[in-house]
């Protein structure tokens, strides 16, 4: 990562700390290609996608972003410093919705 490389997701610098790397296709479903994001925008995404929706369809960041929920999510993170974090509670919920399946 060099100085000034910019979230694919909200299009602010990266910085260099709560910086996570995101498999594009998941690991579950064999992906290799990785993209760096801010934590809170991979929070976002696994919040709102299952693993499945983004093997099959949402395994580029142009396909995440058409999501009207991303597209919110963008909108309203773009402003905040880039050390921003806020934890996503949808991501606890859908993991304990997969546990009871």
């Amino acid at each position: 990562m060099s100085p000034g490389d910019r979230c694919p997701l909200c299009g602010r610098e990266l910085g260099n700390e709560l910086i996570e790397q995101h498999h594009l296709i998941p690991k579950t479903f064999k992906g290799k290609e990785l993209v760096d994001l801010h934590k809170v925008c991979h929070r976002m995404i696994h919040a709102t996608f299952s693993e499945r929706e983004l093997q099959k369809y949402y395994h580029t960041i142009e396909r995440i972003l058409t999501d009207e929920k991303v597209q919110r999510f963008v909108e309203w993170v773009k402003n905040k410093p880039l050390n921003f974090y806020l934890s996503i509670d949808e991501t606890s919920q859908r993991k304990e919705k997969r546990r009871r399946k």
